[in-house]
């Protein structure tokens, strides 16, 4: 049966963007799929979302916006269910008076116009846009109406000149008539730049001091951007104002410093900046890194683990005693995999003690201590106290030297379950690190019970990632099986308003290695990391670069992201 083609269908037909044939396939489908027709065509790549939006436009006489121009957080979020925005497609931009600004890519689509117009009791107007900017611009707001980003639902709440700035230390308000250089334009920048970086996801905030410019980067999925260059001759008081906040003495500029600042977002939400000065020759560069407590209980399945790796690292937390060592460079997560560790063994039977340098998150119930070099208070001095206080559980934040390694040692073998960090490439370099600082062999193959080696890759934002095909012999060097090849199914990234160039969000790349008995005849005969590593692939368990190929393999990151963190 023929369809008569009117409007927008009719439109596109004219422009030559579809064929008669097309045209009366894609109404029919996206009837019976209960779905707009645009979003029908552009979900099977019929026809060009861009060229569609134009000839909408033009066809029915309304505005046409580029979303990617538009600050989603303007858009009202308290006047249509998210259940009607996810049902219909569509996107409040404003609202002026009573009439409600609609964006929507298929002007048609008259029974979701209505419908919002019934709940809102507003009159609405229809925006055009892109079908592709839509879609992924709704499933933000929808994401963050329902409260899977409620930080982001704080901030909108924040008042630049009012951020509520509490002293890590001593819980002292913050005074901003403590110095000249808290001047009210400054004070609003600090605070806008440390909401900023809160808001985009970044890990790190360095504001950096040159001879001829100044420049501010976010650390945003491990990739350092600028955002920012402020003039060179605010500098100091830039400087000035996050030593005021993070309690740092502002008259010494010569000698690096430390300090925390910690802003309360609401009663029950507080973000942490752990915060370090160093003097360059151009003056303080001043580099924060943001610590949300709330990564520690994203719990074990957010992290990446694969299924049988995960169960290696909850059945080693279920041990009463034993070692389990962290591996890996800076930055590449180990801090979130104790702590989430510790959340796990978080309850009230069980004494749990942490030696940290610094303590970077906040854990209720864990009794933590801050090393000092300065004062004598070690790794070493602390683990020695913590023998004496009836432990379960310890966590020591870096193995260091031999002192520290041998009492954490010592403590796995009498009872206690011990967690620590390494800086090694891998798991197998681990023990041979370990036996270099000066570890008998049968300390190790008696004491540690599991390693974890670990990277942190960037995730492919699902919103436009997009297949991409590679030659075979490009595949096999980069680590595939011939096997894998026929159903080998690979993604790139793109950029959309929802990501970071494509990507959006980490997730974590594991080498787990149990020390198993076959392991530990190796570590008894003083076998080398090479042999430790052949056994552990012997065992089955993969190494960090056979984990990225899963990652790649399963659509959740790129080759190129692999290659560049393995």
């Amino acid at each position: 049966m023929s369809i008569t083609l009117s409007g927008l269908a009719k439109r596109l037909v004219t422009d030559g963007l579809l064929t008669q044939s097309q045209a009366e396939e894609a109404l029919r489908l996206a009837r019976n799929d209960k779905i707009p027709f645009v979003t029908h065509l552009v979900k099977h790549n019929i026809a060009d979302s861009g060229r569609i939006a134009m000839a909408a436009s033009e066809e029915f006489g309304a505005p046409l916006l580029d979303l990617s121009a538009f600050d989603l957080r303007q858009c009202p979020r308290d006047l249509v269910d998210p259940k009607l925005l996810r049902k219909h497609r569509v996107l409040p931009l404003f609202r002026r008076a009573n009439r409600l600004f609609l964006a929507a890519s298929d002007p048609t689509n008259i029974s979701a116009f209505d419908e919002l117009k019934f709940h809102t009791g507003l009159s609405t107007d229809v925006i055009i846009v892109d079908e592709n900017k839509l879609s992924p611009a709704i499933d933000l707001v929808i994401e963050q109406m329902e409260g899977s980003d409620a930080l982001l639902g704080l901030l909108d709440d924040v008042e630049l000149e009012s951020l509520n700035v509490e002293m890590a230390h001593s819980g002292a308000m913050a005074n901003d008539a403590v110095d000249a250089a808290d001047e009210t334009p400054i004070v609003r920048f600090v605070n806008k730049v440390l909401l900023d970086a809160i808001r985009t996801g970044a890990s790190d905030i360095h504001v950096e001091p040159y001879e001829k410019s100044y420049r501010i980067r976010f650390r945003t999925d491990g990739i350092l951007k600028e955002i920012a260059r402020p003039p060179l001759n605010i500098a100091n008081r830039i400087a000035s104002r996050l030593k005021i906040m993070s309690q740092m003495d502002i008259s010494e500029r010569r000698l690096p410093q430390d300090g925390r600042i910690k802003i309360k977002l609401s009663r029950t939400r507080a973000i942490d900046f752990r915060v370090n000065t160093l003097p360059t020759l151009w003056g303080e560069k001043v580099v924060l890194r943001i610590l949300d407590p709330g990564s520690a209980k994203l719990g074990i399945d957010a992290l990446g683990y694969e299924d049988g790796q995960k169960n290696l690292f909850m059945n080693a937390l279920q041990q009463s005693q034993g070692m389990i060592l962290v591996t890996g460079p800076t930055g590449s997560g180990k801090t979130v995999s104790l702590y989430t560790g510790l959340n796990i063994l978080n309850t009230p039977e069980t004494n749990i003690s942490t030696a940290e340098d610094p303590v970077e998150i906040n854990l209720e119930g864990v009794n933590q201590v801050p090393v000092n070099a300065r004062i004598g208070l070690t790794f070493a001095t602390a683990l020695r106290a913590f023998l004496r206080q009836d432990p379960d559980v310890i966590m020591v934040g870096e193995i260091r030297d031999l002192e520290t390694a041998e009492i954490a040692i010592k403590a796995a073998q009498t009872g206690h379950l011990v967690l620590s960090t390494l800086h090694t490439n891998s798991a197998p370099e681990t023990l041979t690190r370990l036996r270099n600082m000066g570890i008998p062999a049968f300390n190790l193959a008696t004491s540690v019970t599991l390693i974890i080696a670990q990277r942190l890759c960037r995730r492919l934002c699902n919103h436009c990632k997009t297949p991409v095909k590679l030659p075979d012999n490009v595949l096999l060097e980069a680590g595939f099986t011939a096997e894998q090849l026929p159903t080998l199914k690979l993604f790139r990234p793109v950029g959309c308003d929802a990501c970071n160039e494509g990507y959006k969000g980490r997730l974590g790349i594991y080498e787990v290695v149990p020390i198993t008995d076959g392991i530990s005849r190796i570590i008894m005969q003083d076998g080398n990391s090479i042999e430790i590593a052949d056994q552990a692939r012997k065992e089955g368990f993969n190494s960090l670069r056979q984990s990225s190929l899963l990652k790649v393999a399963s659509g959740v990151t790129s080759l190129e992201e692999a290659n560049r963190v393995t």
